[in-house]
């Protein structure tokens, strides 16, 4: 297994795509700060706390995650490693953990791109005394954890599938649509009870009555408990809800959804790759 891993690990340091990643996470990161700190100052005249904007990066790591999986684990078939390390008596799960440990790392590296650098510009910005700690460490867990999720989920793809063009058109456009479906639900539960209706104007125009009347829009009963948990349990509804920064937010619950959807995954990647036919 270590031999795997340095094997892996290697690769992973001379991988382009990976430091593009890097590198665009870093700058998308000190971008981020240094523009809610000019806007804030602008139009508000005052410095924004230092925890906003940190969890923005949740929005498009699970793309990056797909799309850098998707090439790591693919390359591995079109160049046969796969095939070599079985052949030299490596066991099959090792082979799929060691995939899975160094591609999670990589989206956590990711992560780190962004956070430290909008971190070190925030700081002297905005100062420390502005930042809710608190919330910091818990959207930290959070968004990490959720990054394992989808890491889990990609490598659950990627160790199934040989073909790397494939690999990618399925695991890129599954979370477009979950991205697209997490944000309906969120839409559908953000709508409000009831709505002000209009009953009388005044002969200029102006409104002089009005009356609150129910939304059909607004979700109840077990529909509305069924959004909530997908909005919670999905990976990108949980990146929907950090990169609103909700401080009210289940963090807690999120995370042990994302790791139940990790141990889901890796256990069924595990038991159907040691029946796979490699070729």
């Amino acid at each position: 297994m270590s031999r795997l891993l340095s094997a892996d690990f290697a690769k992973l340091k001379k991988s382009r795509f990976f430091w593009l990643c890097i590198i665009g996470m870093a700058v998308f990161g000190l971008y981020m700060k240094i523009m809610e700190y000019i806007s804030t100052q602008q139009y508000f005249s005052r410095s924004p706390a230092l925890h906003s904007m940190l969890s923005i990066y949740a929005m498009v790591i699970g793309f990056l995650t797909a799309a850098f999986v998707s090439l790591f684990v693919g390359t591995e078939y079109s160049d046969g490693t796969i095939r070599n390390k079985l052949i030299i008596g490596h066991s099959r799960a090792a082979i799929y953990f060691s995939n899975l440990i160094t591609c999670s790392a990589a989206g956590l590296f990711m992560c780190l791109a962004y956070l430290l650098p909008a971190a070190a510009a925030g700081i002297p910005l905005c100062g420390m005394e502005t930042a809710d700690f608190r919330y910091i460490v818990s959207m930290f867990l959070c968004s990490f954890i959720m990054t394992l999720a989808f890491t889990s989920l990609c490598t659950l793809v990627g160790m199934l599938c040989q073909n790397k063009a494939v690999t990618a058109v399925v695991t890129i456009l599954s979370v477009c649509l979950l991205f697209v479906a997490s944000i309906y639900i969120s839409a559908r539960l953000s709508e409000p009870e009831t709505y002000q209706e209009v009953t009388a104007l005044a002969g200029d125009g102006s409104v002089t009555s009005t009356r609150d009347v129910p939304n059909p829009g607004y979700l109840r009963g077990t529909q509305r408990q069924i959004y909530k948990f997908l909005d919670g349990f999905l990976p990108t509804g949980q990146s929907v809800i950090l990169t609103r920064g909700d401080q009210g937010s289940p963090f807690l619950l999120m995370s042990a959804y994302s790791a139940g959807i990790t141990a889901a995954a890796t256990g069924i990647g595990i038991f159907l790759f040691r029946k796979r036919d490699i070729k």
